[in-house]
């Protein structure tokens, strides 16, 4: 959705290694923003976004305004496999059909064989690699591994409405999921979850949603490891007037 970061500069880079053409697309979504506010403050740096990706040679871009995109388009209900009545889905009802139509949109007008996502928004893959297969678009989706600053927190645009004293705090997210994975092996589920909280509660400003730890395919809470190998801790917090999600795989 642009004002882009290093975190996007990955994306095009690694898309480089799938394809000959890199079409990169910028568009702050309306669809699937449940807070009209939010959406008229989302970070939009156009002609510091087309400059970095000529630095990075992106090959094409695609920056379309919402007449462009969605003209004579109506919104589609999809069916998202339950994906969306969970965590993000949950606390932004309707985000993830949102998120799913524009996607859509898009793949429509640039037609891609490859498509990357950064995997900061898990579930937001999960929701759209779901759907690719079950619609059967001609698209292979490929998940990018989240790209973090030094002290640990996730890069995302948002970042930038953090004050500098948030900006400070924020990464207790990451802690907080690095104790989960660092316990795993000899703990519970639940104890696991509960050293995460208690690293959360070292900064009282931050406004709890989540912290819980699913299944990676399917995103349903774990109660305990048994046929487990592979699981995904999720956070998402508010810090000031900025959303964080923040998330990490846990292998036993």
């Amino acid at each position: 959705m642009g004002a882009l970061h290093a975190g996007h500069l990955a994306l095009v880079r690694e898309a480089h290694v799938h394809g000959d053409v890199v079409v990169v697309s910028i568009f702050v979504n309306p669809l699937q923003f449940n807070n009209q506010e939010d959406l008229e403050r989302y970070p939009r740096h156009p002609e510091e976004d087309r400059r970095m990706l000529s630095d990075v040679g992106a090959d094409m871009l695609l920056m379309p305004d919402n007449g462009e995109l969605f003209r004579d388009f109506t919104p589609a209900h999809y069916d998202l496999n339950g994906l969306d009545a969970l965590m993000e889905g949950a606390s932004r009802p309707g985000h993830f059909q949102g998120v799913v139509n524009v996607v859509e949109r898009l793949f429509h007008y640039v037609r891609p064989d490859v498509a990357l996502f950064g995997e900061k928004d898990r579930q937001q893959l999960a929701v759209v690699t779901d759907v690719t297969k079950r619609m059967r678009w001609p698209v292979e989706l490929v998940g990018h591994p989240i790209v973090r600053a030094e002290d640990g927190l996730a890069l995302s645009s948002r970042n930038q409405r953090l004050s500098p004293a948030e900006r400070r705090k924020a990464p207790v997210l990451y802690r907080a999921l690095r104790v989960m994975l660092d316990v795993a092996a000899t703990h519970s589920v639940t104890e696991s979850v509960q050293k995460g909280l208690q690293v959360l509660a070292e900064e009282p400003s931050l406004e709890l949603d989540y912290l819980t730890i699913v299944h990676p395919d399917t995103l349903l809470p774990l109660s305990d490891w048994e046929g487990v190998d592979q699981a995904v801790a999720l956070v998402a917090a508010k810090l000031g007037p900025v959303r964080l999600i923040d998330n990490i795989t846990i292998s036993r």
